[in-house]
């Protein structure tokens, strides 16, 4: 049997009950760490007349610990512009049937002939 070297780290729970438990969060599988990133789009809001669309994907996050993600991506072009949109997405949100989403909002980058914002939200997808 081969040994496949893992590192991570254990918390302790804090629950009321006589058990006692740990959680476990694994942060490298045989050297190569573990990561994952989620997809994410939107409408922007309707300001100035129109709105814009987004699409990207996450910066690569640990998977398994308690964690957020950097995301940056530009929104369509409309009336010959376009707003750029980052930020950090709040934290892991459990889902049913395992996996999680994060929560992320903001406003754009000022740009436009009349200079002006939009705001956005929404979800990611499932991590992946």
């Amino acid at each position: 049997m081969n040994n496949i070297p893992v590192k991570g780290y254990f918390l302790n729970r804090r629950e009321s009950c006589n058990e006692h438990s740990h959680d476990v969060y694994i942060t490298s599988w045989d050297g190569r760490p573990v990561y994952h990133v989620h997809p994410f789009s939107g409408v922007t809001s309707y300001d100035d007349g129109h709105v814009h669309q987004y699409a990207g994907v996450t910066e690569p996050a640990p998977t398994g610990v308690p964690h957020v993600h950097r995301y940056f991506t530009m929104t369509s072009v409309n009336q010959g512009h376009t707003h750029v949109i980052q930020g950090v997405t709040g934290p892991a949100i459990d889902i049913p049937g395992g996996g999680h989403i994060h929560y992320f909002e903001g406003v754009t980058t000022v740009n436009g002939r009349r200079p002006h914002t939009h705001h956005y939200k929404g979800g990611t997808g499932k991590d992946s």
